[in-house]
């Protein structure tokens, strides 16, 4: 099964079934977040995400109608959980998807056309929620406060306040208006504590690349070379990513080597974010994947993505598998 080379396509109206809670994800529920009893914010969060949930589900007044939580915090605090177990227990009349997800199916439906369809919806789930740019800045704001005012319940996460979005990314004081727009929608649920998936530091050793060349063969998994996929990456718009990567468990990856091009380190950290809800196992020859990232890169507006996505690659490369 190869991956480089594929060019999926989306109907427009295949679009909006695609937003629904990723396999990884497919098991969360409320009750199966586990807080951290040494960061109460967790399971106050769990509370109040729950209670928000119940008020978009309701039969019949929903208390949650127009409202919406943005849940703040560092990477690995089980966000992405609650968002699921949100999305899970409104059930069909919901929708969950990632911030790219929702600006293109914008960019395919049309606005009105969009806004119109979601509004059909109790609530809508927006996972990484991030400005980077000033048109999606605008265009969100917007959509956010149409939605909100028809009566949508609306909740997303994001490693990063609502007051702070897009600085160090684009002229983000030129958009203050926007920006404080989508604040205002929201209630800030922040969530404290340590990467869930590791303590301490990431530990990454690359495989040799006879075990990288060997997942086709033991695990019926996909083979590809590192600089193929980066150049490949730039022909797939990011919200296709999934579809890329569709039948692929496991990843082998050879010449693993550090990203120089900040548009390419971006897009990579878009399908890292995929391969992790697909519960894709990589295996990786060449660079340490702790490597793929300058440290330019780390100390820059884009840090806590970056971070991200080197948890979940370390996550996904260890011993314990994608699916920890």
């Amino acid at each position: 099964m190869e991956l480089v080379g594929r060019r999926p396509t989306l109907r427009a109206d295949e679009l909006l079934r695609t937003l629904v809670v990723p396999p990884h994800f497919a098991d969360a529920t409320f009750d199966t977040y586990r807080p951290d009893a040494s960061f109460p914010s967790q399971a106050r969060a769990r509370d109040a995400v729950r209670a928000f949930a119940d008020g978009a589900s309701g039969a019949f007044r929903r208390k949650s109608a127009g409202k919406g939580v943005y849940l703040d915090g560092g990477f690995g605090v089980g966000k992405t959980h609650l968002l699921a177990a949100l999305a899970s227990r409104v059930g069909d009349k919901a929708t969950f998807g990632t911030f790219v997800e929702y600006t293109h199916l914008v960019g395919a439906l049309g606005f009105a056309t969009a806004r119109d369809t979601l509004a059909t919806y109790r609530a809508v789930c927006i996972d990484e929620f991030e400005l980077d740019d000033p048109g999606d800045t605008v265009l969100m704001a917007r959509l956010m406060r149409e939605l909100s005012d028809a009566g949508v319940a609306l909740a997303a996460t994001s490693n990063t306040l609502p007051e702070s979005l897009g600085v160090g990314r684009f002229a983000a004081e030129d958009f203050k208006r926007e920006i404080q727009a989508v604040s205002k929608v929201f209630e800030v649920i922040t969530i404290d504590g340590p990467d869930y998936r590791h303590r301490g530091d990431l530990a990454f050793e690359a495989a040799s690349e006879a075990d990288a060349m060997g997942v086709a063969e033991q695990w019926g998994g996909t083979v590809a070379s590192w600089p193929a996929l980066v150049e490949d990456l730039s022909q797939v718009h990011p919200s296709r990513f999934g579809a890329y990567i569709e039948g692929i468990r496991w990843l082998g990856l050879t010449d693993v080597a550090p990203l120089h091009d900040q548009a390419q380190a971006l897009r990579l950290v878009s399908l890292v974010d995929r391969l992790y809800d697909a519960d894709v196992r990589v295996v990786a020859a060449g660079a340490p994947l702790g490597e793929v990232f300058t440290p330019e890169m780390l100390a820059g507006g884009y840090k806590k993505k970056y971070l991200r996505a080197l948890s979940r690659l370390a996550a996904m490369s260890s011993d314990e598998g994608a699916g920890e």
